[in-house]
């Protein structure tokens, strides 16, 4: 394992959110994250500047995690230039919640290739060099939705629920070359995604009473990356306040 200091990090998704506090928490020893945006530009420099000033160094790397060549350039591109990724999270997700009986083809295929179809076209080229290289940390964002299902979010849950499964599934085809997956599946969380529902109602649900942090959600990813967790892997692990 290479010095946390000398790493190369790739995030996406890492505009905002779960993914800006994620893109910061693995930016702070140093490491170089890459900071993949769709289509915010302005926020996604802003996390740039976030990490630096939290003694890490970025870049803002722009494409459609749904867009298989696009990702294939943009991953190729990165291993070019620093000849490895050492920790990828996949967190790019988008939601699109209607009744299933209302839902149309676009509404179910643009989540799923979004939020799931994206870990295959980000994750395939930089496995091959983690592979070579003996060494790597992938991290898969998945959701409670993904774990017990929420009405209203066929389409999300189901796409949530394939990242379970593509993480057990990788991990232990890879385990042996000192290179762990795991899942990390989010409840109500802080964040704009959050706006206009129920607080109410929401806090409820929850044992714990309130809402998550997105830094609850980063320092979790940051110790999954970490050495001293190097003998977990297939994990699914949740940060959701007792809901699940």
């Amino acid at each position: 394992m290479s010095k946390e200091s000398e790493q190369i990090v790739l995030v996406t998704g890492a505009s905002r959110g779960i993914g800006r506090a994620i893109a910061v928490e693995l930016g702070k020893k140093g490491r170089f994250v890459y900071v993949n945006f769709h289509t915010n530009e302005k926020a996604a420099l802003e996390t740039c500047t976030m990490i630096e000033n939290n003694g890490g160094q970025a870049k803002a790397v722009q494409f459609d995690v749904s867009d298989a060549d696009l990702c294939e350039k943009a991953v190729q591109a990165i291993l070019d230039t620093h000849g490895k990724v050492d920790i990828l999270v996949n967190n790019a997700g988008i939601r699109n919640d209607k009744l299933m009986a209302w839902m149309q083809e676009p509404d179910w295929k643009n989540v799923l290739d979004t939020n799931l179809a994206s870990f295959f076209n980000v994750s395939k080229l930089i496995v091959k060099d983690m592979i070579t290289k003996r060494f790597g940390r992938i991290v898969n964002i998945s959701s409670t939705a993904g774990q017990v299902g929420n009405p209203g979010q066929v389409n999300y849950s189901a796409a949530k629920a394939g990242i379970i499964g593509a993480t057990k599934a990788l991990s232990k085809e890879i385990a042996k070359r000192n290179i762990t997956v795991n899942a990390v599946a989010p409840g109500f969380i802080d964040t704009q995604i959050l706006e206009g529902m129920p607080m109410d109602q929401i806090k409820k649900m929850i044992p714990c009473g309130r809402v998550g942090k997105v830094e609850e959600v980063s320092a979790l990813v940051g110790f999954l990356c970490s050495k001293k967790a190097s003998y977990i892997t297939g994990q699914v692990i949740g940060v959701n306040g007792g809901v699940v």
